[in-house]
């Protein structure tokens, strides 16, 4: 899907191509490129001049193969986008071309986003840049407020998992936890643990490009202020990540000592069983020695004896256990 976006009155306009002709009646700030065909990459190369690297969406994480600038002009920003989904929490891989001085190119001055599929954040902005007019003058500024989205969406996920940590918090917390409910925080917490990590590699990974952008000098000092305040939202982000993994770690080593109470609950009835099942046994041995000479054996009632020996040496110890409180 190939979209244009241009500027209307201080609002975001989207117009989506469908033909090579179509390209020529736009003067656009933004080009979306998400799942680009053969076809859709040739018609930018053709009108733009501009051609997509083969390798855009790699995920290498050297600095130098994710932020750099041609010879021709043409700045690179390759940089990761969070996805919260319920099921499959992911980041997706954007790859951004930006070409500022080349003047011999229609490419000049309209920023190429391409990734293989849809990005909340890119929603949001367009949302926001329709709405609002003014919000956006050129291209530098879509980049700009695409990191200023996507450090806003990780604050967002970050407070629904703090949300559902401290529902997992109220299950742990308020005691009788059984091992099936233990599993299920489990579950939670690790889903949390895991989004709280992507969550973590993104806004470093955000850091890194506005970083890019600034050491550049392809900034305003306008822009330049915005890029450091970004910076100082991901700084605090950093530490509410921290926060939320010692919360996590704590949750976690809770709902553990739970499951091993249980268990300790369990072994320890079986070890009161055994203590209280070891008097009729050492009876029943003693019965059980072929001495020729045993008073009992010729007894008549010796084998009623025998039996309600062993029974009252086994219900003794466990009315002791049951008083004692050792078997709750």
């Amino acid at each position: 899907m190939l979209n244009i976006f241009t500027l209307a009155n201080g609002r975001l306009v989207q117009e989506e191509i469908e033909a090579l002709e179509e390209l020529s009646k736009f003067q656009p700030i933004w080009v979306d490129l998400e799942s680009p065909t053969l076809e859709e990459k040739r018609w930018i190369k053709q009108y733009y001049g501009l051609s997509i690297p083969e390798d855009a969406m790699d995920e290498d994480i050297e600095e130098s193969a994710r932020f750099y600038e041609e010879d021709n002009g043409e700045l690179h920003i390759r940089s990761d986008f969070l996805i919260d989904d319920d099921e499959d929490p992911r980041s997706v891989r954007v790859a951004f071309i930006l070409n500022q001085h080349n003047t011999e190119l229609r490419s000049r001055g309209v920023l190429f986003s391409i990734h293989d599929e849809d990005v909340p954040v890119f929603r949001l902005l367009r949302m926001r840049a329709r709405r609002a007019p003014g919000l956006i003058e050129d291209a530098k500024e879509v980049l700009l407020k695409l990191f200023d989205a996507d450090a806003e969406y990780s604050a967002d996920t970050l407070e629904n998992i703090y949300d559902e940590l401290e529902i997992a918090g109220k299950k742990v917390l308020e005691g009788n936890v059984s091992d099936e409910l233990a599993g299920e925080v489990l579950g939670a917490i690790a889903r949390q643990e895991d989004l709280n990590g992507r969550i973590r590699r993104n806004v470093m990974d955000t850091r890194r490009a506005v970083s890019f952008m600034m050491r550049s000098r392809m900034l305003n000092a306008e822009q330049f202020e915005e890029a450091r305040q970004i910076l100082r939202d991901i700084e605090s982000l950093d530490n509410h990540t921290a926060f939320l993994f010692d919360k996590i770690n704590f949750l976690m080593d809770a709902t553990v000592g739970f499951i091993n109470i249980n268990q300790n609950k369990t072994i320890k009835i079986f070890s009161v069983a055994s203590v209280a099942l070891l008097p009729p046994t050492l009876i029943a041995s003693i019965y059980g020695m072929n001495f020729k000479f045993m008073p009992e054996l010729d007894w008549s009632l010796g084998y009623p004896y025998a039996l309600a020996l062993m029974a009252a040496s086994a219900l003794g110890p466990m009315w002791y256990f049951r008083r004692r409180g050792w078997l709750k």
